[in-house]
Order: structure tokens, then C-alpha cells, then sequence
């Protein structure tokens, strides 16, 4: 319950922001894959992700913050950190690049590189790559 009402509450606060933000969808593909949809404003590009291709009961899901560290039209480089819930739970810190080649900057690909750790067992270190497509008005990212 408390989830969903940090959730609700992030989401209402990201739509009263001015400037530039697109609702964007992604999927990863890697060992542990996983289906996400995120808010790109300013910099920061919140996602909500939720793995695929498992059992009903081994449904994991992760939120996680990225910063995109250098954004240009055509690609950025994110770094970020977040949590994920039931299976491998615990802290996520994501790097990741996604590039956008075509002439409208809806479709793009992208790979990342995150550490999954509870600090009491185990940690994971998961690769993916995949595709990411924004909604919206312009499909474009500014440049800064």
C-alpha cells in the first residue's frame, strides 16, 4: 500500500512539471529481462520496470532514478540507482547509453550495466540492451 502511494505521489508531482518530458517505454532483453515506462523531464528519466518472461509469482518489480549524465539529441549516457522488489531484491545502480540513429528520435536502442545487491547475500551484476521509443509531441530530446 505504501508503494502505491509513493508511486501515485511521484507520478502526480512529475506532471505538474514545466519544460521539456515525454512518457517513454522500454524493453530489456538479458537473463533476468524486464519491460519498463518512465517520465523523461529535465536530466532525469524515473522508470518503473517489471520483469517478463517468469512465473505470475516470481514477478519482480524494480524503480529505478537515472541521471542522464551526458545528453545530446542523438544518444545520452544515464547513471542512476534504485530499488527492486521480490526476486534479487534489493539496491540497483544502473549505467546505462541509449542512442536514437533515426531522423525522428522516438526509436532508440539502448544497453545497461547494473549491480543488483542486497548486502547481506548476494549480488548480481545484469547486462541488457534493448529498445526504447518516447511519446509525445516532438520525440526529441534538447540538447544541453
Amino acid at each position: 500500500m505504501k508503494l502505491k502511494t509513493i508511486l501515485l505521489i511521484l507520478t502526480l508531482s512529475l506532471t505538474t512539471l514545466e519544460g521539456f518530458s515525454q512518457v517513454f517505454a522500454s524493453y530489456h532483453q538479458s537473463s533476468i529481462p524486464f519491460a519498463g515506462i518512465g517520465y523523461e523531464f529535465r536530466r532525469f528519466a524515473p522508470e518503473l520496470r517489471v520483469g517478463t518472461n517468469v512465473f505470475v509469482d516470481d514477478i519482480s518489480a524494480e524503480f529505478v532514478l537515472p541521471y542522464k549524465v551526458i545528453s545530446r539529441e542523438d544518444y545520452y549516457i544515464d547513471a542512476g540507482l534504485g530499488v527492486r522488489y521480490n526476486v534479487f531484491r534489493g539496491l540497483v545502480l544502473p549505467v546505462g547509453f541509449t542512442a536514437f540513429p533515426f531522423q525522428k528520435k522516438g526509436l532508440g536502442f539502448h544497453a545497461e550495466l547494473a549491480l543488483i545487491s542486497d548486502f547481506e547475500s548476494s549480488a548480481i551484476l545484469r547486462g541488457s540492451w534493448g529498445i526504447a521509443y518516447r511519446f509525445g509531441r516532438q520525440n526529441s530530446v534538447p540538447v544541453e
